[in-house]
């Protein structure tokens, strides 16, 4: 048993285990990184490639063989040109990650002040029963609802917010996008969600909301224009007429982790821990 336990706990086993972690890790990123656009009807598509292959070699068709051959060859090159858009923004989130100490503090900075913006529209909006849709983006692209829009590309704040949704002006019909702490597009369209489930007294904001978090883990906020109350869906959840702390509290933990429980990355841990030991010495 402990020849066994040995010949297991070598370097080689481990570097295999975290060879394959590592390797599964990045797949899953990449699939969450390409839910909720185009990227995956093409992925469809390659693995339809890659069956016709398979079947060819294995009946001896040659000529379909050679064809998906061609296919293959042609597409790495291919890929790269229509993934492009998914693979610059993997590119910008490991640019924003955790490797420097300081990266984080930012980030928690801008997500407290998205909240904080976030705060300020909803509380004017609701006061004066002003229908609004916003939606913002977590870990699920969406590029293909993004696609929609009418680009803005700018800073969040309240006020930028309340002028998109006054009554009787250009932007106010559809959803507002939010990606990576910016206002991404306005006038959006979301899918509308066939669920029973609605109620018949909400309308096509809140079916909207519904629908686009049946297909991604996107945070939506609705201001019903009739009662200017306050209700949120994420993951297929709605929560109708929240009070202003109940969904600040929402907001935050969603939007915005807490201190204590952001994970620190092994390398700063690691120089940390030995600065605090020589300290002591």
């Amino acid at each position: 048993m402990q020849t066994f336990l040995a010949n297991l706990l070598t370097w080689s086993t481990v570097a295999n285990v975290i060879d394959v972690a590592v390797v599964w890790y990045v797949i899953y990123r990449l699939i969450m990184l390409i839910r909720g656009t185009k990227a995956v009807q093409l992925l469809k598509g390659v693995f339809v490639i890659a069956i016709i292959k398979i079947i060819s070699w294995y009946l001896q068709l040659k000529t379909v063989g050679y064809l998906a051959d061609m296919v293959i060859t042609w597409s790495v090159p291919a890929l790269v040109i229509i993934f492009q858009p998914e693979i610059r923004r993997g590119l910008e989130h490991l640019g924003r990650g955790s490797v420097l100490p300081w990266t984080k503090s930012n980030q928690h900075e801008a997500e407290t002040r998205l909240v904080a913006q976030l705060d300020k529209a909803i509380q004017y909006m609701s006061k004066r029963r002003i229908g609004a849709l916003i939606t913002i983006q977590q870990n699920t692209g969406l590029e293909d609802y993004i696609e929609t829009g009418i680009p803005i590309d700018a800073d969040v704040s309240g006020e930028l917010l309340i002028n998109i949704f006054i009554p009787n002006t250009p932007l106010h019909d559809g959803a507002v996008i939010i990606r990576d702490n910016r206002v991404a597009v306005a006038a959006a369209y979301l899918p509308l969600s066939e669920s029973n489930l609605i109620p018949k007294e909400l309308g096509t904001r809140h079916r909207a909301a519904v629908g686009i978090s049946e297909v991604t883990d996107a945070l939506t906020i609705v201001i019903s224009e009739e009662t200017g109350g306050v209700t949120v869906t994420n993951n297929n959840h709605l929560i109708r007429d929240l009070t202003r702390e109940d969904y600040l509290k929402l907001l935050t933990a969603q939007l915005v982790p807490a201190e204590e429980e952001k994970q620190q990355n092994p390398v700063i841990a690691w120089l940390t821990g030995t600065r605090q030991r020589g300290s002591k010495r």
